[in-house]
């Protein structure tokens, strides 16, 4: 007879929204279901803007959900839990305090007496690889060393769950795996007091290499929408048949229905489009890539991610806008050129360019919606603010000014409109540029 796993964290339906400048309510998170269980490693994927890091401030106490329920060890959970602690992206260390003080700083907040405070503190700065540092302030350190002191802040609160918000992703390459493996190394050998783990990324194979379990998260509002276990021991290979397979599997996760949305009436589509983050001459370089003889119009997006040299939160949205655009496909985690990517490869530059207003038009809402907007108006010119109030309300104000600018880098581009960066107004090509609408 088989135990059931001690559920250290569960959410139910939880949903959380963000209120518009306008008093408007964006929903960030809803339905999200997950749970965490003792002795596990959990890895949270998914696009940016999707909400994961909200997610781990409300299992953190830190903001609360608006609804559903987040239990720890049972109890629901109304602010922070002596239990879990996190370790942010930033260090977020205080630069006036020494590697000592810094640790410190959780135990004095509970009121841990002086001598127990120097003792712990101490003990999590010697198991986290400082010994001998801590008299040294932020300022004296390397990135990674003072990402190790977040970890020794966060470990020294001895929390059942914590809780990692892309720590390695501000690291260089070399300096972030020697951190994780670290890490790994102290879980494996049971050396950490933390019971398990939740880790928000953005490198698939870094989360292959650690969890026990893959969530992908969705956007648009944020919500899990698929998991894979990961059954192979650690230490894991990297270069493994296995590990290679799973990998492969992740990015097909990630990229499921990547190609876009039903629209159901202009508006309700334009107001949807979040567009991914894609600069143009990246993407030909990989449809270029695409086109060569080695690949012969189709690669797995980790080769891909290899052959480029890009990382993986930048490799998929540019995958992701070329599987929108039409000019390449996603399927089951390979990037597949299509017959119009490879005449887009074979034209010259402004046949690319005619080509890439063509299929903007044609499959980008926003797009659309703005060169229709601007053919109805009389001087053929709208100021950026009045489709920055369109997308408001769906998107918050960063996330729409940013999907408005890469609406505006793609139309600029495709010669589809121009954009006036000093009075703000989006406007008209000239008649000699304004092909794509008359071909």
């Amino acid at each position: 007879m088989t135990t059931e796993p001690e559920a250290i964290i569960e959410l139910h339906r939880v949903a959380k929204r963000f209120r518009g400048a306008d008093g408007s309510a964006r929903p960030v998170l809803e339905e999200v279901d997950l749970r965490l269980d003792a002795g596990e490693i959990v890895a949270l994927l998914g696009p940016s803007g999707s909400g994961k890091s909200t997610l781990l401030r409300i299992i953190a106490g830190l903001v609360p959900a608006d609804g559903g329920e987040v239990r720890y060890r049972g109890q629901p959970l109304h602010g922070p839990a002596r239990g879990i602690a996190m370790v942010f992206q930033s260090f977020a260390l205080f630069p006036w305090l020494t590697v000592q003080q810094n640790v410190e700083l959780g135990l004095e907040a509970r009121g841990v007496a002086a001598a127990e405070r120097a003792r712990r503190a101490a003990a999590a700065i010697a198991l986290i690889g400082l010994a001998g540092f801590e008299g040294a302030l932020p300022r004296e350190l390397s990135g990674g060393m003072r990402q190790r002191v977040g970890i020794a802040r966060a470990l020294v609160v001895e929390p059942d769950v914590l809780l990692m918000d892309e720590a390695f992703s501000a690291l260089d390459v070399l300096t972030g795996e020697r951190l994780r493996d670290d890490i790994l190394g102290l879980w494996e050998g049971g050396s950490m007091p933390t019971r398990s783990m939740l880790i928000v990324s953005h490198n698939i194979e870094e989360a292959v290499l650690m969890a026990d379990r893959v969530l992908v998260f969705a956007s648009d509002p944020g919500r899990v929408r698929a998991e894979l276990p990961i059954r192979l021991p650690r230490p894991r290979d990297g270069d493994s048949l296995e590990v290679r397979a799973l990998v492969d599997e992740v990015y097909a996760l990630m990229t499921a229905g990547a190609a876009g949305h039903a629209a159901h009436g202009v508006r309700r589509a334009v107001l949807a489009e979040r567009l991914p983050e894609a600069d143009v001459a990246r993407m030909e370089g990989l449809l270029e890539l695409l086109a060569q003889e080695d690949f012969r119009g189709r690669a797995d997006l980790p080769r891909l991610a290899d052959e480029s040299e890009l990382a993986d939160h930048d490799l998929l949205p540019l995958a992701q806008a070329l599987s929108l655009l039409g000019l390449a496909r996603l399927a089951e985690g390979d990037l597949i050129l299509t017959p119009l990517g490879r005449r887009y490869v074979e034209s010259s530059h402004a046949g690319r360019q005619r080509l890439f207003g063509q299929q903007l038009l044609e499959r980008v809402p926003l797009a659309a919606h703005i060169r229709h907007s601007l053919e109805q108006d009389p001087a053929g010119e709208l100021a950026e603010d009045h489709f920055l109030a369109l997308l408001h309300d769906s998107l918050s104000a960063d996330e729409a000014l940013r999907v408005l600018r890469q609406a505006i880098e793609w139309g600029r581009y495709g010669e589809v409109f121009e954009y006036d960066l000093r009075t703000g107004t989006i406007h008209l090509p000239a008649p000699d540029d304004a092909t794509v609408a008359d071909g």
